[in-house]
């Protein structure tokens, strides 16, 4: 690797309470891609197993594709999250929870959450709950949402956890795909001073499924909620019956953890098997390193427990380093667009970690809902979801973090279970906008449609050359889908379906889903890349780009743009905008048409959806799909209005 004293430099204070200096990284890197089977042992060692495996690694990425680490061995995650620490960290806080009401909190001991979990892992064992039943949990976030998980796990159910934003429709597919006969809901949900009705809505799903034979619904906001009897049961009621001790299931290491259903554009949703001992091993590590975790801090990842953030960065990664992880209820903007910081605050956040959609919202609202508060406690900013625009980045590291914390830029997957590209806190130096290098054993590939593995600084698909602990090892009940999703298209390779662009130092780049890469006359474009060019505009807030059909060009570039707020689109604005794209990466980008919104169609986690932005785009309004899971479905009738009127 060449000389990295251009990048950002790092500051000694960081560098002094890392884990591991910029060496030991690549010396462990060098171990874990070329010696992975000591590797893995070494770092597995630190866990508790009922009995030790007998082989690392057995993995192919051709044929049947098979994903297999520590064959042979058993364990339970949970002893591992939770029993292993109760000698010296019984009194600590493991969760703090903070409600959407800014007066209301809690904070719950390592021992309570083990006498909690326990409590309910005997009363999903009442209900006649086995080892292998797949449980659908459909929860606002309260702690009980984490409870549920680990007492799943607990007794060796399959836990599901479905977004409580989702419709009925979507809750219904996923309980059928799976086959769930019995889910774990609340009453309702808050999120921004509003209420969420959650039994009403798994009412209306399992109105046609015999196959559900219990609800377990905790009473959460007092919300008159009708119980029929026989199947719903009161989860206080059945819990406070119960013990709190309850032996853990000897879980052989490939016995699946939880089932995550991705929430694709097309088809049916794709349910993500992750394994128990990988995941847990990967989940783990990447915690502690990537966020240079370490004793007394107090760690918040803001995603819901709906998604594969929630689970590894919310509850179980830290969980298993025995960390305090603070579980959030509301939303940035609620009462105002201080709350995070004034949260953190609160409760003397030392690590943050967020999506770049909230911190680019944020930015717009100003910079003095930041100022107003200290944030003094704060050590490394993190992001996750998508690529962190360079505006975003900076922003993120100069007013929130006082230009002292570190902003860890993370790029994964669902399906990988974990970071696999990413900075490592007090490790290695920071490029805005480059997730950086990879974690340990990951090794990345850019590739050509035709499986040409590119060299140097170079741009093309991202694949991964070997499997990683954390791996996903199926598509519930369809392997063969998920040979042809994420191993047909380059063989012998993980695809991860990204684009990505490679510098002279061997940084990544993601540069967006090569779905989102436009044609543009026989070159490639990676819409990320317009819309970092666009958000250089000091009144744009946030952009989307997609393709559309250009008879001339093949496909044309359509630029949707968010101003920041109380800005107005003047006569020059496209021409202004047109002028940075064609600056910052040349003619060949020029947006051919440029959209004024005032809002993007977004899923709760804040993803973009790009397939109906493509639709709108293409003035084809009449198969967007189900848009009653997005954050804000109304958006969509005003942007198809805005183009029938362009």
């Amino acid at each position: 690797m060449q000389e990295l004293s251009h990048l950002m430099p790092l500051q000694p204070e960081w560098q002094a309470d890392a884990h591991i200096d910029f060496k030991q990284y690549q010396a462990l890197y060098h171990q874990s891609v070329h010696d992975p089977e000591n590797f893995w042992a070494d770092v597995a060692e630190q866990f508790q197993w009922m009995k030790r495996w007998h082989r690392v690694k057995n993995c192919q990425f051709t044929g049947e594709v098979s994903i297999r680490w520590f064959e042979g061995a058993r364990l339970n995650i949970t002893q591992n999250c939770i029993d292993r620490h109760l000698s010296k960290r019984a009194d600590q806080v493991a969760f703090i929870w903070e409600g959407d009401d800014p007066t209301q909190d809690a904070h719950i001991t390592y021992q309570q959450l083990h006498d909690e979990v326990c409590r309910l892992a005997n009363a999903l064992k009442s209900l006649g709950v086995h080892k292998g039943d797949r449980v659908t949990i459909y929860m606002p976030m309260i702690v009980q949402a984490a409870y549920a998980m680990l007492a799943c796990a607990r007794i060796g159910a399959v836990h599901s956890v479905v977004f409580g934003g989702f419709s009925p429709d979507a809750l219904r597919s996923r309980i059928v795909d799976c086959g769930s006969e019995v889910i774990i809901t609340a009453d309702g949900g808050r999120r921004g001073g509003k209420t969420v009705p959650l039994k009403a809505n798994v009412d209306e799903a399992i109105v046609p499924l015999e196959m559900v034979r219990h609800v377990l619904c905790f009473a959460n906001t007092g919300a008159e909620t009708m119980m029929q009897e026989g199947r719903d049961v009161d989860y206080a009621a059945l819990v406070s019956l119960q013990p709190d001790e309850c032996l853990p299931a000897s879980m052989d290491a490939e016995d699946p953890l939880f089932i995550l259903y991705t929430s694709g554009s097309t088809g049916s949703p794709k349910g993500i098997v992750h394994s128990t001992a990988g995941y847990m091993v990967w989940a783990a590590l990447t915690t502690y390193h990537t966020f240079n975790l370490r004793a007394g801090d107090v760690y918040w990842c803001t995603a819901d427990v709906g998604w594969v953030t929630g689970h590894s960065y919310l509850v179980y990664g830290p969980l298993l380093n025995g960390a305090t992880t603070l579980m959030f209820e509301g939303v940035p903007t609620y009462p105002d667009a201080s709350r995070f910081w004034q949260v953190v605050d609160k409760h003397r956040v030392s690590v943050f970690y967020t999506a770049p959609t909230a911190i680019r919202a944020l930015m717009a609202m100003g910079d003095s809902f930041v100022t107003k508060t200290k944030r003094s406690s704060l050590r490394v900013l993190a992001s996750v979801g998508e690529p962190i625009n360079p505006e975003a980045w900076l922003w993120y590291y100069e007013v929130v973090g006082d230009k002292r914390c570190l902003v860890i830029d993370t790029w994964w997957q669902t399906e990988t279970g974990g970071h696999m590209i990413t900075p490592l806190a007090g490790v290695t130096p920071l490029k805005p906008g480059y997730a950086s290098l990879p974690f340990f054993g990951i090794q990345p590939e850019l590739c050509e449609a035709d499986g040409t593995v590119l060299e140097g600084a170079k741009e093309g698909m991202l694949c991964i050359a070997d499997s990683w602990p954390g791996q996903a090892r199926s598509i519930y009940g369809d392997h063969q889908r998920f040979i042809d999703t994420y191993f047909s298209m380059v063989k012998g390779k993980y695809f991860t379906g990204d684009g990505a662009l490679r510098d002279e130092n061997g940084f990544y780049r993601i540069t967006g889903r090569i779905d989102d890469v436009i044609n543009i006359s026989g070159h490639r474009l990676g819409t990320a890349e317009i819309e970092a060019a666009l958000n250089e505009h000091e009144q744009v807030v946030e952009s989307a780009v997609v393709g559309y059909p250009h008879d001339i060009k093949g496909q044309g570039i359509y630029a949707y743009v968010i101003l920041n707020e109380g800005a107005q689109a003047h006569a020059t604005m496209d021409k202004e905008l047109v002028a940075i794209v064609r600056k910052i990466i040349g003619p060949i980008a020029t947006p051919d048409h440029i959209h004024i919104v005032s809002g993007l169609p977004k899923t709760r986690s804040g993803k973009i959806m790009r397939r109906i932005l493509r639709k709108i785009a293409e003035n084809d309004f009449g198969q967007l799909g189900d848009i009653s899971t997005l954050l804000n479905p109304e958006i969509v009738q005003e942007l198809i209005d805005n183009r029938r009127n362009q």
